[in-house]
């Protein structure tokens, strides 16, 4: 359980990303955030229950 104050924000909220990280690896491409949601570099999620959640991230003009 998170022992932030205020606390970070669950796995199943909506702001799930905004919590706070707890392991970097920008080498391997992933980030362990506080509520164990698995961040991946390019926007993929990795939930504590197994579920995944595709990249999301927006595309940008060129």
């Amino acid at each position: 359980m998170c022992q932030h104050q205020p606390p970070c924000p669950t796995a199943d909220s909506p702001d799930r990303e905004s919590a706070r990280l707890v392991a970097h690896h920008p080498e391997q491409g992933w980030s362990l955030l506080c509520n164990r949601v698995v961040l991946f570099e390019d926007t993929g999620e990795l939930l504590p229950d197994g579920r995944v959640i595709a990249p999301h991230r927006f595309a940008t003009a060129v």
